[in-house]
């Protein structure tokens, strides 16, 4: 039953394959500490393969119901279960995220309190698979991972993994760019500020996201962002002498050595190893070159990657 202060609530999760950490994830949100009455939660599942049976796991959580969506991209997903959605408040994460027991709770009273607000980005806590012995690309997750706070106040998005809004405020702006494989979260959280919404970061609206662990997860992932900011920019730019400048800029960034960033990192006081140090200087090398060919590839005509 639907009240002032427990409006009700619609979760929704896209889903591609990753069957068993979705089980974690619904897990979570089958025990939260908002009344069971108050909320649901919607997977859509995104033309996953047919062995990782996510309609399976769905059906063994009783606040969780299947939905499905062939267009490929996880905005797509996205706008399919705000189409299914009941509730007067909309929740997003994803499928490999674990949200605290009071997530609900807490995203809702953010959204109470906050006049006019059009968007809640929660926190997002990076956890990694033996902590006492990080990889050295978790070693780079440990720093550069999902920044949220920043996100919000420099950029005005919330990434999705963590966001909570307004039926009403999706339904004024828009719903997601569903063309957009990567960076959708940055364009809709954009476009909320643009129409004059409050937002509002809530360190204590907090889910837990797997780092990346390795060189190729890392790979996929850089892809994936350089495709998504750059089919982005795409749209915002009509004119190719401007959208020829961003090329061009972006580039130009991403080949020049990254010695900010490592000047930044050895003088960083909490990580006291220099080995540690390093190796995270050398992964932001990686990323920054990998971007680069990226870039070059769509812009002869590549298509951007889905994952």
């Amino acid at each position: 039953m639907e009240s002032h202060s427990h409006p009700f609530v619609s979760v929704i999760i896209p889903v591609y394959n990753d069957a068993e950490r979705l089980k974690l994830c619904l897990e979570a949100l089958e025990n939260q500490t908002y009344p069971k009455t108050g909320y649901e939660v919607i997977v859509v599942d995104n033309a996953s393969d047919e062995a990782a049976d996510i309609k399976g796991v769905v059906a063994q959580f009783g606040q969780a119901i299947a939905a499905y969506e062939s267009t490929p991209g996880s905005y797509a997903a996205r706008n399919k279960g705000i189409s299914l959605a009941k509730g007067e408040v909309i929740a997003f994460t994803d499928a490999d995220c674990i949200p605290e027991s009071d997530w609900i709770e807490k995203g809702v009273e953010h959204l109470l309190d906050v006049p006019n607000c059009g968007l809640v980005a929660g926190k997002i806590e990076i956890f990694f698979k033996d902590s006492t012995r990080l990889t050295t690309v978790e070693l780079y997750e440990s720093l550069m991972a999902l920044p949220q706070q920043e996100f919000l106040e420099n950029h005005r998005y919330g990434a999705t993994a963590n966001v909570f809004t307004w039926r009403n405020v999706i339904k004024d702006v828009g719903a997601f760019d569903a063309s957009l494989k990567s960076s959708g979260d940055v364009e809709w959280g954009q476009r909320v500020h643009s129409y004059g919404y409050q937002q509002v970061y809530a360190e204590d609206t907090c889910v837990a996201h797997p780092a990346r662990y390795s060189f190729q997860q890392l790979y996929k992932r850089t892809l994936r962002h350089i495709g998504g900011t750059y089919d982005l920019q795409m749209r915002r730019y009509s004119s190719s002498l401007k959208m020829n400048q961003m090329f061009m800029s972006s580039l130009f960034f991403n080949l020049t050595p990254p010695l900010q960033f490592a000047l930044t990192v050895f003088r960083d006081p909490i990580i006291k190893n220099w080995n540690h140090k390093f190796k995270i200087s050398l992964v932001m090398f990686f990323v920054r070159y990998v971007s680069a060919w990226e870039l070059m590839r769509l812009k002869l005509g590549g298509v951007s990657e889905r994952e």
